[in-house]
């Protein structure tokens, strides 16, 4: 029956098809939201110890075959709708999803609540980060620059595969109140309290030693060699030459010539003026009324 789905999907006109798939996403958050609450009373009445299990994570993950990091999201979620209902009723109605929940779930109290939640219903997850970092600021990170370990080779196929490790008897497990780390993301941006950033990145020995003798050249006015206060130097340089390389921009524009008729040259007096229109954006406006970004 689901080979034939895509057949199916094929068959059906723009209108209906993009009618269909805004249903099914509806009738997939009614479902999230009923999963969570099933999975706060499961975890309340202890059911997934009486089904073998010694922790919530893995009968999400055994028992219902959930990834990792969809069994972490989902009993997140589902601890902080047990003690905040309303949080059903806005997974449900699409204002907020498992992952706001999963950044902000902790940081709710009983105080709080109401605020946050208005706060982070229908916002990107750059958006609750920075919510995040105004209700839960962190210090800034010390600047660092370390060589990273060499990649380990990958076995051959026909190497002989490790021992397995024995598995854990019920007694060593986790309680089922702890969850193992949250999955590791490889973000290069990360809010740490208000109008402060972590950044994060490799780069090549090259550009390592750029920076270190950009140090060594900044220290009259950087003497900390701070790669954070460099970096800021090094975009601002960037973006002024690629404005004047993109739209010849300049604090002294000359008049430029016509183009001729039929020529499609865009004068870069015009490029300048579109750009300061409109912010660097796309013009594009689709029919619902939405500009891209």
């Amino acid at each position: 029956m689901q080979t034939n789905i895509l057949s199916a999907v094929a068959r059906l006109s723009d209108r209906h098809l993009l009618d269909e798939v805004k249903r099914l996403a509806a009738r997939e958050r009614d479902v999230t939201a009923e999963l969570i609450a099933h999975l706060a009373e499961i975890e309340e009445r202890g059911l997934h110890h009486a089904a073998g299990f010694g922790s919530m994570f893995e009968y999400c993950r055994d028992a219902l075959q959930l990834s990792e990091y969809a069994a972490y999201g989902r009993i997140e979620a589902a601890r902080a709708a047990r003690k905040f209902p309303v949080i059903l009723e806005m997974l449900a109605d699409g204002s907020l999803n498992l992952t706001t929940v999963g950044l902000i779930g902790r940081l709710l109290t009983r105080d709080n609540y109401r605020e946050v939640l208005a706060a982070a219903k229908g916002r990107s997850k750059r958006e609750v980060e920075e919510l995040v970092a105004r209700l839960h600021p962190q210090p800034d990170v010390p600047s660092s620059i370390r060589k990273l370990p060499a990649a380990k080779p990958v076995a051959a196929q026909d190497a002989p595969l490790p021992v397995a490790a024995p598995t854990p008897s019920p007694s060593t497990l986790p309680p089922p109140a702890i969850l193992p780390p949250a999955p590791a993301h490889s973000q290069v941006v990360t809010p740490l309290a208000p109008d402060r950033y972590k950044v994060q990145f490799t780069v090549s020995k090259e550009t390592c030693e750029k920076l270190r003798l950009a140090q060594d050249l900044l220290r009259h006015v950087i003497p900390d060699g701070n790669p954070g206060a460099i970096f800021d130097r090094a975009l601002t340089v960037l973006l002024e030459n690629l404005t004047k390389r993109k739209f010849a921009a300049t604090e002294h524009p000359h008049a430029s010539r016509a183009p001729a008729p039929g020529s499609r040259h865009i004068p870069a007096e015009v490029k300048r003026a579109v750009w300061n229109r409109d912010g660097g954006r796309c013009a594009f406006v689709s029919e619902g009324g939405r500009r891209f970004m």
